[in-house]
Protein backbone atom coordinates (compact mmCIF):
# COMPACT_ATOMS: atom_id res chain seq x y z
CA UNK A 1 0.00 0.00 0.00
CA UNK A 2 1.62 3.24 -1.15
CA UNK A 3 0.80 6.42 1.31
CA UNK A 4 -0.57 9.63 -0.70
CA UNK A 5 -1.04 13.65 -0.07
CA UNK A 6 -3.16 14.93 2.27
CA UNK A 7 -3.00 18.65 3.78
CA UNK A 8 -3.61 18.05 6.99
CA UNK A 9 -5.09 15.84 10.09
CA UNK A 10 -6.48 17.19 13.26
CA UNK A 11 -5.70 15.91 16.82
CA UNK A 12 -9.18 13.76 17.50
CA UNK A 13 -12.35 13.05 14.92
CA UNK A 14 -13.70 9.48 14.33
CA UNK A 15 -15.42 7.82 11.98
CA UNK A 16 -16.92 4.08 12.60
CA UNK A 17 -14.69 1.26 12.03
CA UNK A 18 -14.86 -1.15 8.35
CA UNK A 19 -14.50 -4.24 7.45
CA UNK A 20 -11.06 -6.63 7.60
CA UNK A 21 -10.47 -10.07 7.12
CA UNK A 22 -8.25 -11.76 9.20
CA UNK A 23 -5.89 -14.36 7.56
CA UNK A 24 -3.26 -17.28 9.18
CA UNK A 25 -3.04 -20.01 10.65
CA UNK A 26 -2.80 -18.79 14.61
CA UNK A 27 -6.16 -17.44 16.04
CA UNK A 28 -6.84 -13.82 15.92
CA UNK A 29 -9.40 -11.84 17.82
CA UNK A 30 -11.76 -10.95 16.01
CA UNK A 31 -13.31 -8.79 18.01
CA UNK A 32 -10.55 -7.15 18.38
CA UNK A 33 -9.44 -6.86 15.15
CA UNK A 34 -12.82 -5.23 13.91
CA UNK A 35 -12.55 -2.70 16.69
CA UNK A 36 -11.18 0.69 16.23
CA UNK A 37 -9.66 2.05 19.89
CA UNK A 38 -8.61 5.23 20.22
CA UNK A 39 -4.66 5.38 20.75
CA UNK A 40 -2.24 7.79 22.53
CA UNK A 41 1.23 8.98 21.12
CA UNK A 42 3.61 8.87 24.38
CA UNK A 43 7.19 8.93 22.83
CA UNK A 44 8.64 9.61 19.44
CA UNK A 45 12.02 8.31 19.17
CA UNK A 46 14.47 8.96 16.25
CA UNK A 47 16.01 5.89 14.88
CA UNK A 48 17.31 6.79 11.91
CA UNK A 49 17.61 9.56 9.21
CA UNK A 50 14.47 8.64 8.04
CA UNK A 51 12.57 6.13 10.27
CA UNK A 52 11.36 6.96 13.74
CA UNK A 53 9.20 4.72 16.24
CA UNK A 54 6.00 5.95 17.68
CA UNK A 55 5.00 4.44 21.13
CA UNK A 56 1.19 4.50 21.69
CA UNK A 57 -0.70 3.56 24.74
CA UNK A 58 -3.89 1.82 23.73
CA UNK A 59 -5.26 0.78 27.62
CA UNK A 60 -7.91 -1.65 25.82
CA UNK A 61 -4.95 -3.50 23.87
CA UNK A 62 -5.67 -7.29 24.22
CA UNK A 63 -2.29 -8.35 23.38
CA UNK A 64 -0.32 -9.07 20.07
CA UNK A 65 2.02 -11.75 19.17
CA UNK A 66 5.41 -11.22 17.44
CA UNK A 67 4.97 -10.52 13.65
CA UNK A 68 1.80 -8.87 13.83
CA UNK A 69 0.69 -6.06 12.72
CA UNK A 70 -2.54 -3.46 13.23
CA UNK A 71 -4.85 -0.77 11.10
CA UNK A 72 -3.56 2.96 12.14
CA UNK A 73 -6.31 5.59 10.92
CA UNK A 74 -6.09 9.46 10.76
CA UNK A 75 -9.29 11.43 10.21
CA UNK A 76 -8.98 15.08 8.94
CA UNK A 77 -11.06 17.84 9.70
CA UNK A 78 -13.41 17.82 6.26
CA UNK A 79 -14.21 13.67 6.81
CA UNK A 80 -11.36 12.57 4.93
CA UNK A 81 -9.95 9.17 6.29
CA UNK A 82 -6.47 7.60 5.80
CA UNK A 83 -5.34 4.17 6.74
CA UNK A 84 -2.47 1.68 6.49
CA UNK A 85 -1.06 -1.14 7.62
CA UNK A 86 1.96 -1.01 10.32
CA UNK A 87 3.86 -3.91 11.74
CA UNK A 88 4.07 -4.04 15.56
CA UNK A 89 7.95 -3.32 16.84
CA UNK A 90 7.49 -3.95 20.37
CA UNK A 91 7.53 -7.16 22.11
CA UNK A 92 4.17 -8.67 24.05
CA UNK A 93 3.98 -7.49 27.24
CA UNK A 94 0.51 -6.25 29.39
CA UNK A 95 1.79 -2.63 29.34
CA UNK A 96 -1.03 -1.40 27.35
CA UNK A 97 1.81 0.33 24.91
CA UNK A 98 2.99 -0.89 22.04
CA UNK A 99 5.64 0.59 19.32
CA UNK A 100 5.62 1.20 15.67
CA UNK A 101 8.30 2.46 13.68
CA UNK A 102 7.81 4.13 10.30
CA UNK A 103 9.76 5.23 7.66
CA UNK A 104 8.90 8.76 6.58
CA UNK A 105 7.66 7.64 2.72
CA UNK A 106 7.67 10.90 0.41
CA UNK A 107 4.03 12.71 0.23
CA UNK A 108 3.13 9.98 2.45
CA UNK A 109 -0.30 11.21 3.86
CA UNK A 110 -0.07 8.57 7.20
CA UNK A 111 4.00 8.78 8.14
CA UNK A 112 4.37 12.31 6.56
CA UNK A 113 1.76 13.26 9.63
CA UNK A 114 3.42 11.27 11.50
CA UNK A 115 6.91 12.37 10.97
CA UNK A 116 5.87 16.09 10.74
CA UNK A 117 2.87 17.09 12.37
CA UNK A 118 1.97 14.64 15.34
CA UNK A 119 3.25 15.25 18.87
CA UNK A 120 3.16 13.33 22.03
CA UNK A 121 -0.16 13.66 23.14
CA UNK A 122 -2.27 13.27 20.06
CA UNK A 123 -4.43 10.43 19.45
CA UNK A 124 -4.79 8.35 16.40
CA UNK A 125 -7.30 5.16 16.16
CA UNK A 126 -6.08 1.57 15.78
CA UNK A 127 -7.15 -1.82 15.01
CA UNK A 128 -5.65 -4.80 15.90
CA UNK A 129 -3.66 -7.38 16.03
CA UNK A 130 -4.04 -8.30 12.56
CA UNK A 131 -2.86 -11.57 10.65
CA UNK A 132 -1.89 -14.99 12.15
CA UNK A 133 0.48 -16.02 9.39
CA UNK A 134 3.66 -13.87 10.20
CA UNK A 135 3.64 -14.29 13.93
CA UNK A 136 6.05 -16.05 15.50
CA UNK A 137 4.74 -17.72 18.92
CA UNK A 138 8.36 -18.61 20.05
CA UNK A 139 8.07 -22.05 20.06
CA UNK A 140 9.99 -22.94 17.10
CA UNK A 141 13.69 -22.22 15.53
CA UNK A 142 13.05 -18.99 13.76
CA UNK A 143 15.56 -17.84 10.86
CA UNK A 144 14.75 -13.62 10.17
CA UNK A 145 15.64 -12.04 6.92
CA UNK A 146 14.56 -8.18 6.94
CA UNK A 147 15.73 -4.97 4.63
CA UNK A 148 15.28 -1.60 5.80
CA UNK A 149 11.98 -1.20 7.64
CA UNK A 150 11.63 -4.77 6.95
CA UNK A 151 13.28 -5.64 10.07
CA UNK A 152 10.45 -3.91 12.31
CA UNK A 153 8.00 -7.32 12.90
CA UNK A 154 11.36 -9.38 12.94
CA UNK A 155 12.72 -6.92 16.06
CA UNK A 156 9.16 -7.63 17.88
CA UNK A 157 10.49 -11.63 17.62
CA UNK A 158 14.15 -10.95 19.01
CA UNK A 159 12.70 -8.62 21.34
CA UNK A 160 9.92 -11.30 22.42
CA UNK A 161 13.08 -14.40 22.70
CA UNK A 162 15.18 -11.96 24.73
CA UNK A 163 12.34 -10.25 27.16
CA UNK A 164 10.90 -14.01 27.55
CA UNK A 165 14.21 -15.76 28.26
CA UNK A 166 13.66 -18.19 25.62
CA UNK A 167 16.15 -20.67 24.61
CA UNK A 168 14.98 -21.72 21.58
CA UNK A 169 17.26 -20.88 18.35
CA UNK A 170 16.65 -17.61 16.77
CA UNK A 171 19.02 -15.65 14.11
CA UNK A 172 18.20 -12.33 12.64
CA UNK A 173 20.42 -11.38 8.80
CA UNK A 174 19.45 -7.58 8.52
CA UNK A 175 20.00 -5.57 5.26
CA UNK A 176 20.32 -1.92 5.30
CA UNK A 177 22.11 0.33 3.04
CA UNK A 178 24.38 2.15 5.33
CA UNK A 179 25.33 2.01 8.87
CA UNK A 180 23.30 5.09 9.52
CA UNK A 181 20.38 3.47 7.52
CA UNK A 182 20.46 0.30 9.83
CA UNK A 183 17.23 0.61 12.07
CA UNK A 184 17.98 -0.57 15.70
CA UNK A 185 21.65 -0.70 15.29
CA UNK A 186 22.29 -0.32 19.39
CA UNK A 187 19.88 -3.10 19.61
CA UNK A 188 21.68 -6.32 17.83
CA UNK A 189 23.55 -8.46 19.65
CA UNK A 190 25.06 -12.00 19.13
CA UNK A 191 21.85 -13.47 16.94
CA UNK A 192 22.15 -10.36 14.58
CA UNK A 193 24.13 -10.75 11.69
CA UNK A 194 24.35 -6.92 9.54
CA UNK A 195 24.75 -6.65 6.01
CA UNK A 196 25.14 -3.04 4.44
CA UNK A 197 24.51 -3.33 1.10
CA UNK A 198 26.63 -0.34 -0.17
CA UNK A 199 29.97 -1.55 1.46
CA UNK A 200 29.20 -5.83 1.24
CA UNK A 201 26.69 -6.08 -1.44
CA UNK A 202 23.50 -7.93 -0.92
CA UNK A 203 22.93 -10.68 1.13
CA UNK A 204 23.93 -13.94 -0.88
CA UNK A 205 24.38 -17.78 -0.41
CA UNK A 206 27.27 -17.20 1.59
CA UNK A 207 25.64 -15.12 4.14
CA UNK A 208 23.13 -17.69 4.80
CA UNK A 209 25.39 -20.66 4.43
CA UNK A 210 26.18 -21.05 7.96
CA UNK A 211 22.58 -21.32 8.95
CA UNK A 212 21.48 -23.73 6.38
CA UNK A 213 22.74 -27.23 5.79
CA UNK A 214 24.71 -28.50 8.66
CA UNK A 215 24.23 -24.76 10.79
CA UNK A 216 20.42 -26.01 11.08
CA UNK A 217 18.86 -26.93 14.19
CA UNK A 218 17.18 -29.82 15.02
CA UNK A 219 13.96 -30.02 13.43
CA UNK A 220 14.68 -26.94 11.10
CA UNK A 221 13.96 -23.32 11.24
CA UNK A 222 10.86 -21.84 10.63
CA UNK A 223 11.97 -18.74 7.74
CA UNK A 224 10.40 -15.02 8.12
CA UNK A 225 10.97 -12.32 5.17
CA UNK A 226 9.80 -8.87 5.25
CA UNK A 227 10.89 -6.26 3.09
CA UNK A 228 10.49 -4.74 -0.73
CA UNK A 229 9.48 -7.44 -3.02
CA UNK A 230 12.69 -7.08 -4.73
CA UNK A 231 14.18 -8.23 -1.49
CA UNK A 232 11.37 -10.90 -0.59
CA UNK A 233 12.01 -12.71 -4.22
CA UNK A 234 15.71 -12.68 -3.66
CA UNK A 235 15.86 -14.15 0.03
CA UNK A 236 13.44 -16.81 -0.40
CA UNK A 237 15.33 -18.09 -3.35
CA UNK A 238 18.49 -17.86 -1.54
CA UNK A 239 16.63 -20.05 1.45
CA UNK A 240 15.17 -22.56 -0.82
CA UNK A 241 18.68 -22.77 -2.88
CA UNK A 242 19.99 -23.47 0.24
CA UNK A 243 17.67 -26.15 1.16
CA UNK A 244 14.77 -24.36 3.30
CA UNK A 245 11.41 -25.95 2.46
CA UNK A 246 8.78 -23.94 0.66
CA UNK A 247 6.17 -24.34 2.98
CA UNK A 248 8.25 -23.55 5.73
CA UNK A 249 9.06 -19.97 4.55
CA UNK A 250 6.57 -17.11 5.64
CA UNK A 251 6.98 -13.39 3.94
CA UNK A 252 5.66 -10.34 4.14
CA UNK A 253 6.35 -8.00 1.28
CA UNK A 254 5.98 -4.01 0.62
CA UNK A 255 6.34 -1.33 -2.27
Amino acid sequence: MTDIAHPSYPRGGFVPPTRFAVPGRIAVSNRAAATWQRATVVEIRRETPAASTFRLSVPEWQGHLPGQHLMLRLTAADGYIAQRHYSIASAPDDSGEIELTLDHVPDGEVSGHLHTVARVGDTVEVRGPLSGFFAWPGDRPALLLGAGSGVVPLMSMVRHHRNAGLDVPLRLIVSARTSEDLIYADEYGAETTAVLTRSEGRIDAARLAPFLGAGQPDGGWEAYICGSNGFAEHASRLLVDGGQPVDRIRIERFG
